[in-house]
């Protein structure tokens, strides 16, 4: 990882401006272009990694790499041009760049460790360090899926809780995934199965207020997807934080009726009148 002094940096910046016929001289779909707001201090990231959950901060780092066309800076894609390439400096320019934000979405702990590698290695250390699938993490996720019920959450609390652990889980073992173009339908076949299995262990783990419209879930040919189940849910417990005023306005009105009914009948009904007429 080249570090340059700020003339260099200067000129480069200059490469990078609009010429007089509006053009830059960088093509902006080069991953060589730097956009003006780009500068060094920023995050990739809002809560920096440290040490836990890297995963999810990977994704996240690659999403914000990606939207500036900068993976190629830490996959090795985007190599270093020769020594006499006139795209030399802006690469080591973007190389520190990206080195730059990598370091600022790391703890301080953690920064320190790697500041001295460049991009690509800089990844790849930190691939090795934390992405490393083990036992352990499979079954403590497992067991928090298998754990999980609704209790006192509602339904999309409770859907953002397991979805939450089903992509964890998915993340674990995405290096294990078949990626083959698949033609006889077999991959589509799996991949409905898998949704099968999360939609019943999801149904499993509702409170016994949605039987019925568990049931109804069930009873669908083929097995609703996880949106329509969820979509049904949702509407489910919309009509019961109504239905209770409902409920109370027609208790009431039982409640009147009855109270007239018995009024009545003492009304028309008097110990006094006794049989013998006095």
């Amino acid at each position: 990882m080249a570090i340059l002094d700020e003339n260099e940096r200067s000129n480069d910046l200059e490469a990078d401006l609009p010429t007089g016929n509006g053009q830059s001289s960088v093509d902006l779909s080069s991953p060589l272009y730097m956009h003006p707001s780009d500068n060094p201090g920023a995050m990739l990231v809002s809560i920096p990694f440290n040490g836990v959950g890297y995963r999810s901060w990977r994704r996240s780092v690659l999403r914000a790499l990606s939207m500036k066309n900068k993976v190629g800076f830490i996959n090795g894609e985007c190599k270093k041009p020769d020594p006499d390439s006139q795209k030399l400096r802006l690469w080591e320019r973007c190389d520190d760049m990206v080195t730059s934000w990598i370091l600022n979405s790391l703890s301080k702990e953690i920064a320190d460790s790697v500041e001295y590698v460049n991009d690509v290695i800089l990844w790849k250390e930190l691939e090795d360090r934390y992405d490393q699938t083990n036992g352990t993490k499979l079954y403590q996720i497992q067991k928090e899926i298998n754990d999980l019920s609704q209790g006192s959450l509602d339904i999309t609390g409770y859907y953002t809780k397991m979805k939450k652990l089903w992509e964890e889980l998915s993340n674990l073992s995405a290096k294990n995934q078949c990626t083959c173009h698949c033609t006889c339908g077999a991959k589509e076949s799996m991949h409905k199965e898998k949704q099968d299995r999360r939609l019943i262990h999801f149904l499993m783990g509702l409170n016994e207020v949605y039987t019925v419209v568990r049931g109804s879930i069930l009873m669908m040919n083929p097995l609703a997807s996880m949106a329509q189940a969820f979509s049904l849910l949702v509407q489910e417990e919309k009509q019961r934080e109504i239905k209770p005023n409902n409920q109370f306005a027609l208790e009431s009105t039982s409640l009147n009726v009855n109270t007239f009914k018995q009024n009545s009948y003492r009304t028309n009904y008097s110990p006094s009148n006794n049989y013998n007429g006095t």
